[in-house]
């Protein structure tokens, strides 16, 4: 996949995913709040939300890979 597709792609993936990611981190501190269970449905929000992180970052890099390339033609 060339960098520009894979920067239109993981970027917004992972915007999308941070925030579905805290949304799912506040509802679960709320189950926890109310003494329901919420180690695991925790866990995932924070597997969900790191994803988010890793998706993001890695679209930011293929930008970065677009402006150089841009820049040496």
């Amino acid at each position: 996949m060339k960098p520009r597709v894979k920067w239109l792609l993981f970027s917004p993936l992972g915007l999308a995913l941070i925030g579905f990611g805290l949304t799912l981190v506040t509802d679960a501190a709320r189950a926890k709040s109310a003494g329901e269970p919420w180690f695991w449905y925790g866990t995932l929000a924070l597997v969900v939300f790191n994803a988010g992180v890793v998706f993001f970052g890695e679209g930011i890099k293929n930008a970065v890979l677009v402006s150089l390339e841009l820049k040496h033609r």
